[in-house]
């Protein structure tokens, strides 16, 4: 066993032009921090998401917090902005996507546990106070991550890392478009 070379990594970036994507869309609700939307970009660049929106007060490129830890990933994953997230909930509800929340909340299964129906749509809240109250009644399901320790919860990224490859390993052997560079 040996580490690859940096030409090496290079070389398998490349060869992934014709990757698929998933049948999976993220929604960021109020996100505060930059770092974190950037961070999210790059995870889900790695998952092959189909698309993010940016919603609300959410930042959007090419704001330098993001493109920070995003590393190029921006310039790479499919993503719109708009101000009015509910409306866009609504919109992608008529196309048929399963709308679920990463949200800590009474009837929430365990990530793990879940059963996706593609196409789905995870929706992200806001660091502090989660998803819109408003936003509630469009979704089909609540999923959460359990911890173990005495946090009662991971940072928004690194909770969108946990989701977004589970959803990745159930959707994997069902992805149908080419990657759009």
């Amino acid at each position: 066993m040996r580490k690859l070379t940096h030409e090496e990594i290079v070389h398998r970036q490349t060869a992934k032009v014709n990757q698929v994507r998933l049948p999976f869309c993220v929604v960021l609700n109020n996100i505060r921090s930059l770092h974190n939307v950037g961070s999210i970009f790059r995870t889900a660049d790695g998952v092959g998401v189909e698309k993010i929106w940016l919603c609300g007060i959410t930042g959007y490129p090419p704001q330098g917090g993001i493109a920070k830890t995003a590393l190029g990933a921006e310039d790479h994953v499919p993503w719109g902005y708009r101000q009015d997230g509910l409306g866009l909930l609504k919109e992608l509800k008529a196309k048929d996507y399963q709308i679920v929340l990463l949200e800590q909340m009474q009837g929430a299964v365990s990530y793990d546990e879940f059963i996706l129906k593609p196409p789905v749509c995870l929706v992200i809240g806001n660091e502090i106070s989660g998803v819109s109250d408003a936003w509630l009644e469009l979704c089909d399901a609540a999923v959460d991550i359990d911890m173990a320790g005495i946090k009662n919860s991971l940072n928004v990224s690194v909770a969108f890392g946990v989701m977004a490859y589970q959803i990745r390993s159930c959707l994997k052997p069902l992805a149908q478009k080419p990657l759009r560079r």
